[in-house]
């Protein structure tokens, strides 16, 4: 039986009106408020925004599945991702021509200056530290590829064919205890953290739920499908050197290689990935669709500026001697979180 997690307690205005309707049997929703909350990393605006795409995925508990698809709801998540989506441009720009879709990535890879997270946390992280990076990245990891996996129906001929190679390996070949979001739950399991999934939704800051909000905007929506094999194809081309120093760090801390693997399975497979996401995906669609090369070289800067935020996020709290969660993860056994006062 497949566990779903409850809608988790309100963050302020837009969910504290999303929420109780979602609660409810599917109804017209009425316009969302307004808010001044900064659309990058707001807390309120990216949970509410993220709730309404994990309709989409394994959804919530106390949530109705048909309303996926309820127009209203639709709207108002579109009047979000409008926001989302000129903040993004606001920040690194629409391109539209673009020579050479292989030479630009590497280009915006090479630009790229923010702070290493898995260089600190192999040199210096604390055990706690591995354990909020884990929670962190609990909300991407155990869906990860389903998001890109949209992706397949939309593209043709070596793109596809290049999408389905990255995504098997993604899925372990069909194997489940080879999944990397199976492999990723045993890592959180090792480090003494609840691998439910959606277990650690309540303590996500907005800075974390950007990194998976952005890959599901990319993936629901076919006109983004550019974006999301730039997205995809930055994932890929710079994991070997991050997974290796994850592994490291774990290590350091006294892991064995069962919490590792998850990390080393990437160091293993993603060199070759690396060049099928560059040339066979990244460089055959904008060979099949060239209007599509602006796109392609967007979602790859839309990922470095939200994983450079994220990043910051984390270093600049751990600097400061406190959590980079919302609240300190809770010891085991430990009750419900106060709802705050937008419950």
């Amino acid at each position: 039986m497949t566990v779903r997690p409850p809608l988790p307690p309100c963050r302020g205005p837009l969910t504290a009106h999303l929420f109780p309707h979602l609660q409810a049997a599917p109804h017209h929703l009425p316009p969302l408020p307004g808010t001044d909350e900064d659309v990058l990393s707001g807390d309120d605006f990216q949970l509410a925004l993220y709730c309404c795409y994990e309709l989409h995925y394994q959804g919530f508990a106390d949530v109705d599945d048909r309303w996926e698809w309820e127009p209203s709801l639709l709207a108002a998540r579109r009047q979000l991702e409008e926001r989302f989506e000129r903040r993004l441009v606001d920040e690194v720009g629409p391109l539209d021509e673009v020579v050479d879709v292989e030479v630009g990535l590497r280009a915006v890879i090479d630009a790229g200056s923010g702070p290493s997270l898995s260089s600190y946390l192999r040199d210096d992280g604390t055990l706690e530290q591995l354990r909020e990076f884990a929670a962190h990245r609990s909300a991407y990891q155990l869906k990860e590829a389903d998001p890109h996996t949209w992706a397949i129906p939309r593209l043709r001929d070596g793109a596809k064919a290049a999408l389905v190679e990255i995504q098997a390996d993604e899925y372990g070949g069909g194997v489940e205890a080879q999944m990397h979001s199976t492999l990723f739950a045993t890592t959180m399991d090792l480090l003494g953290l609840d691998c439910g999934y959606g277990t650690y939704l309540d303590l996500l800051p907005g800075p974390t739920l950007a990194t998976t909000n952005l890959v599901s905007l990319f993936g629901l929506h076919r006109r983004w499908r550019g974006a999301l094999v730039g997205h995809l194809a930055v994932f890929e081309m710079t994991s070997v050197q991050p997974m290796s120093r994850y592994a490291a760090a774990l290590g350091r801390h006294g892991l064995d290689a069962e919490a590792t693997r998850f990390y080393d399975v990437h160091v293993a497979i993603d060199g070759h990935h690396e060049v099928v996401a560059s040339k066979q995906l990244a460089g055959g669609l904008a060979a099949a669709e060239p209007e599509l090369s602006g796109d392609i070289l967007f979602g790859a800067l839309a990922l470095m500026e939200i994983e450079g935020r994220f990043a910051r996020h984390l270093l600049g709290a751990w600097e400061a001697g406190r959590t980079s969660l919302r609240s300190p993860l809770p010891s085991a056994g430990a009750g419900e979180r106060d709802p705050g006062p937008w419950a």
